[in-house]
């Protein structure tokens, strides 16, 4: 059973960079699609980025141009570059990981759809 630890999470102005990442307990590569949620208080979890095995990837429309998803299977190992951050980013970011590919999970994420979590990281931007 693989285990997921986020890092990288922290408290930041408006403007700054952060870079998270998910390290998988094992072979991340045979989890073919990959995604990092995020969660406010009161609020259902929201998919912020997705990748597959292939490569594609997509963003939530409030992220797009400002946050880069990657995924390094040698280091079992997923990212989620952040630039620019608004407050409206602050929320726990989580990563989750399914077996299948993510086929319609690309257009609309679903975090039912993915059978392990880490245990998020909290960002805050003021």
């Amino acid at each position: 059973h693989v285990q997921l630890v986020e890092s990288g999470g922290g408290s930041v102005q408006a403007g700054s960079s952060l870079r998270l990442s998910c390290l998988a307990s094992g072979d991340i590569s045979r989890f073919n699609c990959a995604s990092w949620f995020r969660q406010t208080s009161g609020k259902e979890r929201e998919g912020v980025a997705i990748i597959d095995s292939d490569g594609s990837t997509n963003y939530a429309d409030s992220v797009k141009g400002r946050f880069t998803i990657s995924k390094d299977n040698a280091k079992n190992a997923l990212h989620l570059q952040m630039n620019s951050l608004k407050s409206e980013d602050t929320g726990t970011y989580y990563c989750a990981v399914r077996g299948g590919r993510c086929r319609w999970l690309l257009i609309g994420n679903d975090p039912v759809e993915y059978d392990t979590w880490g245990r998020g990281t909290q960002v805050t931007v003021s």
